[in-house]
């Protein structure tokens, strides 16, 4: 990682084809957009701790993170970049509590673009929202599945 990059982490938390989404309280940099729940990793934290630490901090959950999902560099005016990497939520235990947004919500990923959202999450919203990161789509050495036709089980 670049030493003036800045490295931020972002769960994808799922739950009957929705995804939950977050709102920046009204005051603050970035005040009332929207984005998915994280934050920086800190010194001497490795990128799933620190996603580990951000949900327990703003939502009360103790989560187990499942596959990296997809990282990229993004840069706002006038700011260092970032490198963005973003996580499934393969499991959480807690009830959710928004402790530190102005809202929060769950909404089908096709629903995202009617959000006020980050720029940065702008193309990771496009890719969710075309279905690019569903979960059989993220192991490309699986076979397609099977229709019930092609299916042997005598083998």
């Amino acid at each position: 990682m670049d030493q003036r990059q800045v490295m931020v982490v972002a769960a994808l938390i799922e739950r009957d084809g929705q995804v939950l989404i977050c709102q920046r309280r009204k005051k603050g940099r970035h005040a009332l957009k929207w984005e998915f729940p994280g934050g920086k990793v800190e010194p001497g934290e490795t990128p799933r701790q620190a996603l580990v630490r951000e949900l327990r901090e703003e939502l009360g959950l103790e989560a187990t993170l499942g596959e990296e999902i997809v990282r990229y560099e993004y840069r706002y005016p006038r700011s260092r970049p970032i490198l963005l990497i973003f996580y499934r939520v393969a499991a959480y235990e807690g009830r959710l509590d928004n402790r530190v947004f102005e809202r929060i919500a769950w909404e089908p990923p096709v629903r995202l673009s009617g959000y006020d959202f980050l720029d940065g999450d702008a193309d990771f919203i496009r890719r969710l929202a075309r279905g690019e990161f569903n979960r059989r789509d993220l192991n490309q050495s699986a076979p397609p599945p099977a229709s019930p036709a092609d299916t042997d089980l005598s083998r």
